[in-house]
């Protein structure tokens, strides 16, 4: 009496489809764009000055690693360099476990 009947209503043929497919895809590809430039694009710029920073350590900088021991670079090869940490005591790491660059007469 007091409820009408109720009807579906169809598709559109052709374009809506196209359009309506398009618009459910919308949320996942803006998604994806503010994933990009909240984290991917900041982590690989992070990335890009870290590799500069150790391809530009030269003898005599002083450094902390990743452990946090600080000390002075006395050798350098491609892959790793030597550190001194005491007189006298030298350790030989990695040089992508440098995570820092000091300014010069930090350590003393």
């Amino acid at each position: 009496m007091f409820i009408s009947n109720a009807f579906a209503q169809t598709a559109p043929a052709g374009a809506g489809d196209m359009s309506s497919s398009l618009m459910s895809m919308l949320p996942l590809l803006l998604m994806f764009v503010v994933l990009y430039f909240i984290m991917i694009r900041p982590q690989m710029k992070k990335q890009k000055e870290h590799r500069a920073m150790i391809e530009a350590l030269a003898k005599g900088d002083e450094v902390v690693t990743a452990g946090g021991m600080l000390g002075k670079v006395v050798s350098l090869s491609d892959a790793h360099i030597g550190v001194q940490i005491a007189n006298g005591v030298e350790v030989q790491m990695q040089r992508s476990s440098v995570v820092q660059v000091l300014p010069k007469g930090t350590i003393k």
